[in-house]
């Protein structure tokens, strides 16, 4: 078996997987306007996955398959970019994980979120903004109620993949990083 088939076996990303995809469930509950896992799903994989293609790959296909069910939008490459920024951040969290980082990076690809997806709605046009920076701002205003919903849904769902997965590692070892990884 090839080190990267035995990698994804191994019960650390098995359970790496497992509490992404039950959290990525939460998407098609009934839930408060952006009150969702995503960031905080690619945040946790960036600082978690040591393959980064997979870090990506994860967020990304659950991503995409909960949007075969919900439905895709005018929007999706400027979420998806948000996405994969959020992964990066993720990446930085790596050998820097403490309450205080982990909480920055929350709130922080929250607010990469806002700015990347409002940029988007209004350069799509379809939602009615004038195609100018006073447009741009009114954009950005209409969002920021939005914007309170994924900060607070953000920092639940980081305190929940992270600090549960930290309690996890520390009962199980086989979850801890091994040196094939």
């Amino acid at each position: 078996m090839n080190q990267q088939a035995h990698s994804m076996l191994h019960p650390r990303s098995l359970t790496l997987l497992a509490i992404i995809f039950a959290v990525v469930l939460f998407r098609f509950l009934p839930h408060p306007p952006n009150v969702s896992p995503v960031a905080a799903i690619s945040l946790f994989a960036g600082a978690y996955f040591v393959d980064r293609k997979l870090a990506f790959v994860v967020p990304f296909s659950a991503m995409l398959l909960s949007d075969m069910v919900l439905g895709f939008h005018s929007t999706m490459v400027f979420v998806y970019a948000a996405l994969g920024l959020t992964v990066v951040m993720g990446f930085w969290l790596q050998r820097r994980r403490s309450i205080t980082n982990i909480t920055l990076a929350a709130v922080g690809s929250s607010l990469l979120f806002f700015v990347i997806t409002n940029f988007g709605v209004w350069f799509s046009g379809l939602h009615g903004y004038a195609m100018n920076a006073q447009g741009l701002m009114q954009t950005y205003i209409a969002g920021i109620p939005f914007l309170q919903n994924s900060v607070l849904g953000n920092l639940a769902f980081v305190a929940l993949l992270f600090g549960g997965f930290g309690w996890l590692q520390k009962v199980n070892r086989k979850l801890q990083v091994s040196p094939l990884h």
